[in-house]
């Protein structure tokens, strides 16, 4: 698929904005469809099954970021969110819910047409080498589902969640700062807040690590950044 046919739902309840992204983003021949409230952007969602959801976080009958969580449950969807707050911790309350990416009312539709390019960019098709089962003990991380399991039990992680594990774990033993990691995982120059890293970090960390007081698989380098440890083997662990 390339991302210039991608299928995007856009959900607002303000017409104006509604009317405008979907005129927009159609030029770019994306293939669009838009709601105006949570149970008609579920029923089109049903539908459509969008790649991307470009989603108002205040609609009428729903709260976008439980909406965001609702469809992500169903399918490996993207989300933007649009909001018209500008509050931090808004932010990294959208990105706990799952949301790939976030843009502040007023917004540009040069920005947007950026970002929704970025994140349909994770589409790619992936090489051989990106193909890979990557193991690590009772961690499995398999690329090509994109499916993460530990003691073979499915670990549920977002779009961005899996892309960013993926990353570190292809890279082991590897120091990343965030800067490299927002533009290696995000893949664009990112210039919102670093931290938007560290909650993902947080948010993977609650799925795999036994302990997150103390992390053994993703790392903190004080003062640089991240990066993934292998687990000792169970034969090095029986030597120790």
């Amino acid at each position: 698929m390339t991302t210039a046919s991608a299928k995007i739902l856009v959900v607002d309840d303000d017409p104006a904005i509604r009317n405008l992204i979907h005129r927009f983003l159609a030029k770019q021949t994306y293939e669009m469809e838009s709601a105006e409230d949570g149970k008609h952007a579920l029923a089109v969602f049903e539908q459509f099954n969008p790649d991307l959801v470009i989603l108002d976080v205040n609609l009428p009958d729903a709260n976008g970021y439980d909406l965001c969580k609702e469809m992500q449950s169903r399918t490996g969807v993207f989300v933007l969110m649009l909001t018209s707050r500008t509050d931090e911790s808004d932010k990294i309350h959208g990105f706990n819910q799952g949301a790939d990416d976030y843009i502040t009312k007023p917004f540009s539709l040069g920005e947007l047409e950026v970002r929704v390019g970025a994140i349909l960019k994770r589409q790619r098709p992936v090489t051989a080498a990106e193909q890979q089962c990557l193991t690590f003990n009772s961690l499995a991380i398999d690329p090509i589902r994109r499916e993460v399991t530990l003691e073979s039990q499915l670990v549920p992680l977002t779009a961005l969640e899996f892309d960013l594990l993926h990353f570190l774990a292809s890279h082991p033993g590897r120091v990343w700062r965030r800067t490299e990691l927002i533009q290696k995982v995000w893949d664009y120059e990112y210039v919102g807040d670093q931290r938007v890293v560290d909650v993902h970090i947080g948010q993977i960390r609650k799925k795999i690590e036994i302990d997150t007081n103390q992390p053994t698989l993703i790392q903190t380098v004080r003062g640089v950044g991240y990066k993934f440890e292998p687990p000792a083997t169970n034969a090095e662990a029986s030597e120790g």
